[in-house]
């Protein structure tokens, strides 16, 4: 099948590198000359397990094609995939510019009958509108192609989207015409062996799939940081209560690990996005709500536990910060716990020497861009030379089985903030170390 994917982002890049790995011809599209320049060198602007060698090994063979020109994608494309950024608005909405841009190009140049599909996590409605946008600009023209609009939101997962790209849970289609869902039955064929994983719908509900999936993972986890703030409080172990609620099938242990909150792309802005599409109708959305509100204030809370052991003034005190990522396994920063936490000691005069194996480089370019109290070191144990105390962010591998008796060597004083609960705290505590966790409400000290 001949496809284009406009936007070269991390759902465009993964989506259309994927197809091409399946023997379609996939002509990639972007705005951005540099980075298309630079994807037919073979250089990609993310990290992603697995896809640097599979874009090199499609684009030589010439199933995946990189360009800043639609007019060539469209001529040579039967199904064009819409996979531009929706920026979060000043109100929580998604901003549709972009999405809505390709549409009026599409409108302008296309030449055959063709399939629009959503990519992009938009919200209910978007696909009405793109319909309409192309539909005025073709009459501009006085033109009566046809084409229908689809919707295929996706549910990547960053860190492991080429795996779940090729063996989907699911794949979601909304479409109202049986010519266009046959059509996508037909692309997502390879992908989807089991009928079961192909879902058709209608568009609407497609699109609030998205919003919806995603929302309710994020309450997992907010819900699972309240219960460790509450065991704190009351003298119980949330590690053990996870355990025991995660037992019953109808609950299951995913998104049920307390930690320093949720951060990436999709669930702050996807959550914020579908409480303002219901405030919108008149609803108003107390649950997810409540959902935000407990993921800002986890943000802070390992800060907080830092200042409750050192003081207010953190002045001369220096910090090992072990994961900048908002997860393992991606250079990814948006809205991460790290850049929270790191703000809250550094304006109480800490210093960070920070280390994390993919994403020093956004920190130090754009998301911590300015903050002078930041060192970034080669190495997890370079970054505990002469720290006070060693917190950890983000659950990387190479964190899970550390050299405890280097990092006491380092250390200037042998503690540990775990914003993962990744340790065990008696084994901790035997092995000298003072020991801070998420929803633990007492100490271990050697």
């Amino acid at each position: 099948m001949n496809i284009s994917m406009v936007g070269t982002g991390y759902v465009g890049l993964v989506t259309g590198t994927c197809f091409a790995e399946m023997g379609n011809n996939v002509i990639c599209v972007d705005i951005d000359e540099a980075k298309i320049e630079k994807l037919k060198k073979g250089i990609i602007p993310i990290y992603e397990p697995g896809l640097e060698s599979m874009v090199k090994e499609n684009f030589a063979k010439g199933t995946l094609a990189f360009t800043t020109d639609i007019r060539e994608a469209l001529k040579k494309s039967d199904v064009i995939f819409i996979a531009v950024g929706t920026p979060q608005g000043e109100d929580g909405s998604a901003d549709l510019r972009y999405v809505l841009e390709v549409a009026r190009q599409i409108g302008r140049h296309m030449v055959h009958p063709m399939i629009v599909v959503d990519k992009s996590t938009v919200p209910v409605g978007t696909a009405d509108k793109v319909k309409e946008t192309i539909a005025k600009e073709l009459e501009k023209r006085g033109e009566s192609i046809p084409f229908h609009v689809v919707s295929n939101p996706e549910f990547l997962k960053e860190g492991s989207a080429i795996e779940d790209f090729m063996k989907p849970d699911r794949v979601v289609i909304g479409a109202e015409s049986e010519e266009a869902m046959e059509v996508m039955k037909e692309l997502y064929a390879p992908f989807t062996h089991n009928h079961e994983r192909f879902i058709a719908m209608d568009v609407r509900s497609a699109e609030m799939t998205k919003y919806a999936a995603n929302a309710i993972l994020a309450t997992k986890i907010s819900f699972m940081n309240e219960i460790a703030n509450i065991c704190e409080r009351v003298g119980a172990d949330v590690n053990k209560v996870r355990v025991g609620i995660g037992s019953d099938r109808r609950i299951g242990y995913s998104f049920i690990y307390p930690g320093c909150g949720y951060g990436g792309s999709c669930f702050p802005k996807d959550v914020q996005a579908l409480a303002k599409i219901a405030e919108d109708t008149g609803y108003e959305p107390r649950i997810i709500r409540a959902v935000e509100e407990v993921n800002k204030a986890q943000k802070r809370v390992l800060a907080q536990k830092v200042v409750a052991r050192f003081g207010e003034d953190l002045s001369g005190r220096t910090f090992a910060l072990w994961g900048l990522a908002f997860k393992p396994e991606t250079d990814d920063m948006r809205e991460a716990s790290a850049i929270t936490i790191i703000e809250e000691l550094t304006k109480r005069g800490a210093q960070i020497r920070a280390y994390d194996p993919k994403a020093m480089e956004e920190a130090r370019n754009f998301y911590l861009k300015g903050n002078d109290r930041v060192t970034y070191v080669r190495s997890k144990y370079d970054a505990l030379d002469g720290a006070d105390a060693m917190l950890l962010v983000t659950e990387w591998k190479e964190f899970r089985s550390p050299d405890f008796e280097e990092m006491k060597q380092r250390l200037k004083t042998p503690v540990i903030f775990d914003g993962r609960n990744q340790y065990n705290r008696q084994k901790m505590a035997k092995k000298g170390f003072e020991y801070y966790q998420i929803g633990v409400s007492d100490r271990s000290e050697g």
